[in-house]
């Protein structure tokens, strides 16, 4: 398999943190294989704080784990743009959740497909491996 460059969504790195077991063998293949390029959003960055905030994660485990996750992966950091962030704002509400039409700009703004699970992404004109 050639190397691949993909956008993880939020899920994703929650589960390759904490229960890779809910990966599909596709996703871990992806994952695992260090020729990728693997790039982790600020807006996952976001929204797990935001759920550690209400409770829902416990900030050692996955906050810490993300810092960790970066590093030992070398998974790169994808920061939001302005033009990402007018091309999410405008994108049909076909996901009710911002982070996830956020990922779908990046992804479209960078031409690369988005590991997940959620079929909602695939109203999209965007690629979505799982």
């Amino acid at each position: 398999m050639s190397p691949v460059k993909l956008l993880l969504d939020t899920h994703v790195v929650v589960w390759w943190l904490e229960d890779a077991d809910r990966l599909s063998r596709r996703a871990s293949t992806l994952l695992g294989n260090l020729d990728n390029s693997i790039l982790i959003s600020a807006a996952v960055g976001w929204e797990l704080a935001i759920k550690v905030n209400l409770g829902k994660f416990k900030p050692s485990s996955i906050l810490d784990g993300l810092d960790r996750l970066m590093r030992q992966e070398a998974f790169s950091e994808l920061p939001i743009t302005l033009e990402m962030a007018v091309r999410a704002g405008l994108l049909p509400a076909h996901h009710s959740d911002p982070f996830d039409r956020m990922l779908v700009a990046q992804a479209q703004s960078l031409n690369i497909p988005i590991l997940s699970v959620d079929a909602i992404l695939d109203r999209y004109d965007v690629k979505r491996l799982w």
